[in-house]
């Protein structure tokens, strides 16, 4: 327990070393994977129809599509070792409990507070708007991994990697249809950034539960006790309270 001026508050232990690595990597890959691919999507050139100015610089484009490459390769690792930690580490899991009787009630109750219609909402570790954000950033992800490896292995029609992401192409309607989503995927993936930036802030400001420190600390800091308290419980192994 803390102890402050005009309130008690109760500490969680609610992420894991383990996911925040996970969210730090994620963070830094997504950074480079979409600078790179507007330079690779649009390379600085020196004019119509001639070549890019900085050939034979750092900021040629074979070295920013390598670095995009890397990213990408180093992306998907992580995002495997996600999956791992989502088996071993319950705590981890941060999908809605859509069959739960009172989640679309808690759906409206933190939606109403987000679109400012309501001061505040009712105490949660891991509210259920937050909790569906993440399922629309992971169903993006793997969009862009399928999307991004058929379009890289296109230079070899008939390598191992082709074969595994070819019918991608076949899926959407041809490459351009390929490039296009992996193009709209990225931009959907920036616009969860932007929106997750603001409410993390913003319920720093708001709530002061710790939201943003918490990807540091792993720890929340709520004055009152969570409704999605048994829901965590059921999740982890010994939940951490102190």
């Amino acid at each position: 327990m803390i102890q402050s001026e005009q309130q008690q508050k109760t500490v969680y232990y609610l992420f894991s070393p383990f996911l925040r690595t996970f969210h730090w990597t994620m963070v830094g890959c997504v950074t480079l994977l979409f600078i790179t691919g507007l330079y690779i999507t649009k390379p600085v050139s020196g004019g119509v129809g001639m070549e890019p100015t900085f050939a034979s610089t750092m900021l040629s484009l074979g070295w920013v599509r390598w670095i995009h490459f890397l990213a990408a390769y180093i992306l998907s690792a992580v995002f495997i070792f996600r999956i791992y930690g989502f088996v071993i580490n319950k705590g981890d899991r941060l999908f809605p409990r859509i069959g739960k009787k009172d989640f679309l009630k808690s759906t409206i109750d933190v939606s109403m507070h987000y679109l400012m219609l309501r001061w505040s909402h009712k105490p949660y570790l891991r509210n259920p708007v937050a909790r569906m954000s993440y399922v629309g950033l992971y169903s993006l992800l793997l969009l862009e991994f399928f999307t991004g490896f058929a379009m890289y292995y296109m230079i070899h029609p008939n390598g191992v990697g082709a074969f595994l992401f070819g019918w991608v192409h076949v899926l959407v309607g041809g490459e351009f249809a390929t490039h296009f989503i992996h193009h709209c995927g990225a931009w959907g993936i920036l616009l969860f950034a932007i929106g997750h930036i603001y409410m993390a802030i913003r319920a720093d400001f708001m709530e002061g539960e710790g939201e943003s420190s918490s990807m540091f600390s792993g720890i929340k800091f709520l004055e009152h006790p969570p409704l999605d308290l048994d829901d965590i419980m059921e999740e982890e192994d010994v939940p951490k309270k102190y």
